[in-house]
């Protein structure tokens, strides 16, 4: 008989936290979410700039990019005022490479 207690309360436990997963949708709903979060969140400046690195005189034509995540900067050179890297010289498709050009302190602005 103690056995068939057991079972019954467990039971009822159980029906207990089933009844609760099932009702929690309908009484605070998670709301929808219209966008997602970007993958990459980047912040890519308009144009092409002239890319000046700390410590080498050699500047180049290029891409500004932000990443929102840590604040750091990076230049991705083009080679011409263009806003894709280009080879006159060359038919194939250029990969440009970033280059760091420093960092923005996001994290100070809180204090």
């Amino acid at each position: 008989m103690r056995k068939d207690a057991l079972t019954h309360t467990l039971l009822a436990v159980i029906a207990v936290a089933l009844i609760a997963i099932a009702i929690r949708p309908y009484i605070a709903p998670t709301p929808a979410q219209a966008q997602s979060a970007s993958a990459y969140p980047f912040y890519i400046e308009p144009g092409v700039q002239m890319l000046h690195r700390a410590g080498v005189t050699e500047n180049l034509y290029g891409r500004v990019v932000v990443d929102m995540r840590s604040g750091k900067i990076w230049g991705f050179p083009t080679g011409t005022i263009d806003t894709y890297p280009t080879n006159a010289l060359d038919t194939k498709p250029i990969t440009s490479h970033p280059l760091y050009l420093g960092e923005f302190a996001f994290e100070e602005i809180e204090k």
